[in-house]
């Protein structure tokens, strides 16, 4: 995409961005947005952005060397080339945002934006509510920590980053707008949410969905209130969007609502942040629009009651005016884990306020729903054990996953062998409370190198420690910072019947260190798991063989 820069630059942008001054005059054919100087072509406008490690500034040279012709910015400069159009303002991150959205001709006003806010579960029920709307015969888009779509066809986000920042994400909708879309759900993170990055803070939100909010990410919001209040932006923002859309040249007047996790004890704020109606679902038991109960979990999925109705009352969960009478139905979904059927429950009241579909008529979908890579993921290769990748990585991920696999593994007489760790320079506060969780579920605990960027990997992994009492070093604990070396310890310590976890890099493609040179190294932990596999398996045969 290309524009004229006085075709998107006006008045109203100026007043939102934080405008300081404009230095330089002309028209340049702007060619595309970007924050990343390397990636800068001829005709880009460039965005310097302050960072943690580095500054963007530094690089403005480097940028208009390779064909920059406009130049954000923040700070002064002492050298203001000719022919160059620079804008400076107050803050070069925040503005980003609205320069994004307005050079891309605003594209969150032409789709039915969808946000999934949470500590845990976002990826899920992003992808969830994709496929849900998919198979109902919509034309959707997403953007996830996992995947996007733009197309109709899945690609891997290569970036450890949640919601990418804001040129990224209005370019995405941009070409989902181009390719026919209807629909976009995006994964909103905390950072993403929070004024201090405004990545989304141009995006016209219709529904918001908030999953659940625990422990997380105080290194960048400074305490947990900051965090749940930047989380609750989301719902805010329902309040200050126009709904009225015009979607694929028909003017459309979409459904707002939020829905939220009645099972979290946040689940009150979050529908006090907003004016418009929200809705609720349960797995424990909680008063809620929709409920599941009788929650059978195996290792292939689970089967579970859904009741549609709060404490016996006709349900009425959809914004429009399909009413319908309480229903129940019992369902089986492929996504391992008791904790997912939360996910669907909140899927389920997205599509069908969206859809206008009653409970039987979207629950039919439920069964051909498949989960995220790297999200429960059982990888079966004929080992004696059972082996699991998942992303957890939290304290309260920990605490869903670990009882209802304990319980499972109790009546098989199984262990659980664990191998995680803890990002480097992320909430150290957690890091210990993982390893007192991981400890009291599991018979053996394996600590290893999650991505421990500018930190030393061991002094990670002795944090964790610290939370371990009830393991004995080099029997039932291991500290084994290379993680490919840590896999293949607790695959040689599992017996018939045990279940291996790996915790904490699911999809990921990547190990970040940025202690010892060795920068960001490509790793694929389910690829790394199936190959310590096979190496394992041919040991045995040769051995056989002898």
């Amino acid at each position: 995409m290309a524009r004229y820069f006085l075709d998107f630059w006006t008045n109203e942008l100026e007043e939102k961005i934080g405008f300081l001054e404009k230095t330089g005059g002309g028209n340049p054919l702007v060619t595309g947005l970007e924050y990343d100087s390397r990636l800068v072509q001829k005709g880009s406008l460039y965005f310097a952005l302050p960072g943690l490690h580095t500054d963007g500034h530094k690089f403005i040279d480097s940028a208009i060397e390779r064909g920059a012709a406009v130049i954000v910015h923040q700070s002064p400069l002492t050298e203001y080339k000719k022919d160059i159009v620079y804008i400076r303002v107050q803050d070069t991150r925040f503005g980003m945002s609205a320069i994004s959205a307005a050079f891309y001709d605003y594209p969150s006003k032409h789709l039915c934006i969808i946000g999934v806010t949470g500590t845990e579960g976002k990826s899920t029920t992003v992808y969830l509510i994709f496929q849900l709307l998919r198979l109902a015969g919509k034309k959707a888009g997403f953007i996830s920590t996992v995947q996007f779509s733009v197309d109709g066809t899945e690609q891997w986000n290569s970036e450890h980053q949640t919601t990418p920042e804001a040129a990224v994400i209005n370019k995405y909708l941009a070409r989902m707008v181009e390719n026919g879309m209807e629909y976009a759900i995006i994964e909103a993170s905390s950072h993403g949410l929070s004024p201090l990055t405004n990545r989304l803070g141009d995006i016209d939100f219709d529904i918001a969905v908030m999953t659940n909010v625990t422990h997380e990410h105080l290194e960048f919001h400074g305490t947990w209130e900051q965090y749940r209040h930047d989380k609750a932006n989301l719902f805010r923002s329902l309040d200050r969007a126009g709904h009225d859309k015009l979607i694929q040249n028909s003017l459309i007047q979409l459904p707002s609502f939020g829905v939220v996790n009645a099972d979290d004890p946040s689940a009150a704020y979050f529908i006090q942040a907003s004016a418009k109606k929200v809705f609720s679902y349960s797995t424990q038991g909680k008063a809620a629009d929709m409920s599941a109960d009788h929650i059978i979990s195996r290792g292939d999925g689970n089967e579970y009651e859904i009741h549609c109705g709060k404490n016996g009352e006709s349900a009425a969960f959809c914004a429009g005016e399909n009413k319908r009478l309480q229903e129940t139905l019992v369902v089986k979904d492929n996504l391992p884990g008791a904790f997912n059927a939360g996910n669907v429950l909140a899927s389920l009241i997205v599509a069908a306020n969206v859809l206008e579909l009653a409970l039987k008529d979207i629950c039919r979908f439920i069964p051909k729903l498949t989960p995220v890579r790297g999200r429960m993921t059982a990888i079966r290769r004929g080992q004696g054990f059972e082996l699991i990748v998942d992303y957890a990585h939290t304290p309260s991920s920990f605490e869903t996953i670990f009882p209802p696999l304990r319980r499972r593994l109790d009546e098989t007489g199984g262990r659980i062998i664990s191998v995680f760790g803890s990002a480097g320079e992320r909430d150290r506060q957690k890091r210990s409370i993982q390893g007192s969780i991981a400890a009291q579920w599991s018979d053996i605990v394996v600590l290893t190198d999650e991505d421990p960027r500018g930190e030393e990997p061991l002094a990670i992994l002795e944090e964790i420690a610290q939370g371990i009492k009830n393991k004995k070093p080099d029997e039932t604990l291991f500290l084994i910072p290379e993680r490919p070396v840590a896999i293949r310890k607790a695959f040689s310590l599992a017996k018939e019947g045990d279940l291996v976890l790996l915790l904490g890099k699911g999809h990921e493609n990547s190990i970040i260190y940025s202690r010892d040179g060795r920068g960001t190294i490509k790793y694929d932990e389910i690829h790394e798991a199936e190959k310590a596999l096979g190496e394992m398996q041919a040991a045995a045969q040769s051995q056989d063989m002898r």
